[in-house]
């Protein structure tokens, strides 16, 4: 399993902490972590609208299979997230509402409030909140006896969400391309971007944006 961790640049600061908490865990579970910013060793200008969207590109394309994502308060990046075609993300900052996010909702993302309590014994929470993503077994329904109307509620939400979203290629094709480059254009998105992204036309679409940039 592919996770990327996204994080928006008012906590570019804490992104070190945050992925080295994230790495211990998925070591347990053999999961690839990838660390697409912001981050203070790279150079992507990432805000709230454009985590979302790059958790978007990243889920849509096949590139990551869960994101790791949040701003100062969680809000802004749960937002824009949830407006991508191919993401169902959901608010988390605690492990109760990690354990029901995965029990009730089973989404391919979450956001983080990363800095709302980032005080000290943060990085114990925060590893017991990815633990108990990792670990608690998606769509398993809570309590047990409502698993068939949640299930039933999940997919008549994965129908609205095809039926109200354009898709991410012509999101793409339309959004303002400078934002976009911030986001896209540094060594690491490159680099691990196309080599795991399976849809080849998301894949055409920002490698010509990259290229037109270069020109």
């Amino acid at each position: 399993m592919k996770i990327a961790l996204v994080n928006e640049n008012s906590q570019v600061k804490k992104n070190k902490i945050i992925l080295e908490v994230l790495e211990k865990v998925c070591q347990k579970y053999h999961y690839e972590v990838y660390n697409y910013g912001a981050s203070l060793d790279k150079n992507a200008d990432i805000d709230y609208v454009g985590a979302g969207v790059l958790t978007g590109i990243l889920l849509a394309s096949g590139a990551v299979d869960f994101v790791i994502t949040g701003c100062a308060s969680g809000e802004g990046v749960l937002m824009s997230s949830n407006m991508m075609p191919q993401v169902f993300c959901g608010y988390v900052s605690s492990v109760v509402d990690a354990f029901l996010f995965q029990k009730v909702n089973g989404g391919n993302a979450v956001s983080i409030p990363f800095g709302k309590s980032f005080g000290v014994g943060y990085e114990y929470q925060l590893e017991k909140i990815f633990e108990t993503l990792f670990e608690t077994k998606a769509n398993s329904g809570y309590p047990r006896e409502r698993k068939e109307i949640q299930d039933a509620q999940r997919e008549k939400m994965t129908k609205l969400k095809w039926i109200s979203s354009i898709s991410m290629e012509n999101i793409l094709e339309q959004i303002d391309k400078d934002t976009l480059y911030k986001m896209i254009k540094n060594d690491y998105f490159e680099e691990h971007f196309f080599q795991n992204a399976k849809n080849d036309r998301i894949s055409t679409i920002l490698k010509d944006i990259i290229d037109a940039w270069e020109v």
